[in-house]
């Protein structure tokens, strides 16, 4: 068995994990935790799945052929700090190039005009050299008869009226949009005292558990909310186990959902069972924000069923969330 990290980028988020979901189950690989981001270049799908080394290639061609996923990367799984998402948007900060500097003004021809001299009115003759006309010779003087005429009155000119322009404010400028940057939840251990401490008042008010629930993974680091979760959801299922069905006898995966999983999950919300996936509707811990509380209730099978079904191999991962978009929680059960 091998574990395996596949990143995949797609346009849209909406039932994304559940087509992925069954691609990798029908691979023969189980899952053992994902994420979802939103990104400016798309939708980007990460999982952590395990399964059997010689069924990479055969998930991978299915990936290649999977319609809604634009490009893919599958590697193995390193323990240590989340690697960033191969399709995450990169800043372009780091690699500006500044522009050249312009190039010199050209030299002035040393064959223009030279300005004239300050406090000099220019003659005819420099006037139309400086633009180039050739001078004509003056015509002859020709005496012209003056009549004397009789003198104007002086008229006074009128004062041009003053034109006052009011210059327009300069509208402010538009808001600069700022990208949020892609954060990678670094995972953390489970929070043994939190869960230690919320067990006893689990077990008074069972099965109206899921407002205790919620105050659980509110309370615990952002990193250590899944874990959590899982470890609280493995405490409850062995106690109902321990109470209710501990003298039950080793039972296929099949019996075993249909005598002891899928009536306990009743007790605390809505959920069928069919082809090895455990439909779960309305769930309270999966609201429409991107934290899902599927761990919680693969947990709470696991510590449910772990103890009566016959396979050591017991598996449960979530296929699709309704906090990723999805209509319904799917849980793939397998052993």
């Amino acid at each position: 068995m091998i574990e395996l990290e596949l990143q995949a980028l797609s346009l849209k988020r909406e039932g994304l994990l559940m087509d992925v979901g069954r691609v990798v189950a029908a691979s023969g690989f189980a899952l053992v935790r994902q994420r979802l981001v939103d990104d400016r270049n798309g939708v980007l799908l990460t999982m952590v799945i395990r399964g059997p080394q010689r069924q990479q290639r055969t998930l991978e061609a299915a990936l290649g052929k999977h319609e809604r996923i634009i490009s893919f990367e599958v590697s193995p799984f390193e323990d240590g700090p989340p690697k960033a998402h191969f399709a995450a948007a990169r800043s372009v900060a780091a690699n500006y190039v500044p522009p050249p500097p312009p190039a010199p003004a050209p030299v002035a021809d040393s064959k223009a005009p030279k300005p004239m001299e300050a406090g000099r009115a220019p003659t005819a003759s420099e006037i139309y050299a400086s633009v180039g006309v050739p001078q004509v010779p003056p015509a002859p003087a020709v005496e012209l008869a003056v009549h004397e005429e009789k003198p104007q009155p002086l008229m006074l000119a009128e004062p041009e009226p003053e034109f006052v322009f009011v210059r327009a404010p300069t509208p402010a400028p538009a808001p600069s949009v700022v990208e949020e940057p892609f954060v990678e939840v670094v995972p953390l251990e489970a929070d043994l005292a939190a869960v230690d401490k919320l067990l006893p008042k689990l077990m008074d008010d069972y099965p109206q558990i899921f407002p205790l629930i919620k105050k659980l993974e509110q309370s615990v680091p952002p990193g250590a909310r899944e874990s959590s979760l899982q470890l609280v959801g493995q405490r409850v299922g062995a106690w109902v186990f321990q109470r209710r069905h501990a003298l039950t006898t080793k039972l296929e995966l099949e019996a075993a959902m249909a005598r002891v999983g899928v009536p306990a999950l009743s007790e605390l919300l809505e959920a069928d069972y069919s082809g090895n996936q455990l439909h779960i509707r309305n769930s309270p811990l999966c609201a429409d924000n991107g934290h899902s509380g599927c761990k919680f209730l693969s947990g709470y099978l696991e510590g449910l069923l772990g103890p009566v079904v016959a396979s050591q191999n017991l598996s449960i991962f979530e296929v699709c969330c309704r906090s990723f978009g999805a209509d319904e929680c799917v849980l793939a059960v397998m052993d």
